[in-house]
């Protein structure tokens, strides 16, 4: 599996529509996943679900308001939700038979975060509908896995969390040993590093995607919480304990920058999952969360440091936190072969 600074031939994406995610906050949702998709589609190529004629036409709209151009693909294929990183098909790079590389999905089960949120037969379905669409050979991964709680270096190290992986509403008949070994044959990675605990109002049970990402091969950065009386100060401190401790596959330590946490996003009494952590790495820009803090800078300098070669955009999500993701969540990278 490709690191996701790697270079892409396409991001997927699935509109979002559904009402239920963004309860009274879907029409402030779209405008700004279109501006995503606007930023997106000047970097490489967008590919977007829709579930039928009237979504694409509706989405069409949206995208013309923000002055949306570039080479932006619709798929009638019908999604339950919008959270593509999770439904979507992960991609991976193999030898070619007779010579060269091909990209190939891999297809995992997904019971929507522990049979949370049904239905999601319809998101099931998605990554078949991918790799038949872009001619990849399809392989089944045998296990529940969502793409947000899985993060690689490219270079045979994969990170992820106790909290979500060994949790019993995923895989219960699975122990870490099995779990090891099937991201280890399927992803084409060699290690496994695991951190601890999520962030408080996660409802995907501690995805890594809010947590802590590679940005090189030998670098991690991952978020912090100054103050102790914070509810995520705690665990944080553990996972960046256990980020120090770490080793790759050959012994060396890792190199760890911290990022600031925003402030609290509270809506209707509800501690949403925001991150600055929660970023996506396009070919030629960085998409970054923003908070409406002056935390939202400190992190977008980090990062442009980090990513030089790109340029870090921050898009304002206190809207669409909401719906408990931001902008990893929502994207699935289509690596180029």
């Amino acid at each position: 599996m490709p690191a996701e600074w790697e270079p892409h031939q396409a991001t997927w994406l699935s509109w979002p529509h559904k009402e239920e995610s963004w309860p009274g906050k879907l029409h402030l949702i779209q405008p700004v996943y279109a501006r995503m998709v606007a930023e997106l589609a000047r970097s490489e190529m967008v590919h977007i679900n829709v579930n039928d004629a009237a979504m694409e036409t509706q989405a069409r709209s949206t995208l013309r308001a923000v002055g949306a151009t570039g080479d932006i693909r619709f798929h009638h294929f019908p999604t339950d939700d919008a959270w593509c990183r999770d439904h979507g098909a992960i991609f991976v790079r193999r030898p070619r038979p007779g010579g060269g590389h091909e990209i190939a999905a891999t297809d995992w089960d997904y019971n929507a975060w522990g049979e949370k949120y049904p239905p999601y037969d319809r998101d099931s379905q998605i990554p078949a509908r991918m790799a038949e669409y872009l001619g990849a050979p399809r392989f089944v991964g045998g296990m529940v896995l969502e793409g947000g709680s899985i993060e690689v270096n490219g270079a045979g190290l994969l990170l992820t969390s106790e909290s979500c992986l060994l949790n019993p509403n995923r895989n219960p008949d699975l122990s870490r040993d099995q779990i090891e070994q099937r991201l280890i044959g399927m992803l084409g990675v060699e290690q496994i590093l695991w951190l601890g605990e999520g962030i408080v109002g996660d409802d995907t049970d501690g995805h890594v995607d809010d947590l802590a990402r590679f940005v090189a091969v030998d670098t991690i950065v991952t978020v912090v919480e100054d103050d102790p009386a914070d509810a995520n100060y705690a665990a944080l401190q553990d996972n960046l304990a256990r980020l120090h401790a770490m080793r790759d596959q050959h012994e060396r330590a890792l190199r760890i920058v911290t990022l600031p946490m925003p402030p609290p996003v509270v809506y209707e009494d509800q501690r949403l999952p925001a991150s600055y952590a929660n970023f996506y790495i396009a070919n030629r820009f960085v998409l970054l969360p923003f908070y409406n803090h002056p935390n939202d800078e400190r992190a977008r300098q980090t990062l442009q440091e980090l990513f030089p070669d790109r340029e870090v955009i921050g898009i304002d999500c206190t809207d669409l936190v909401w719906g408990l993701g931001a902008f990893h969540c929502l994207t699935q990278q289509v690596p180029a072969v």
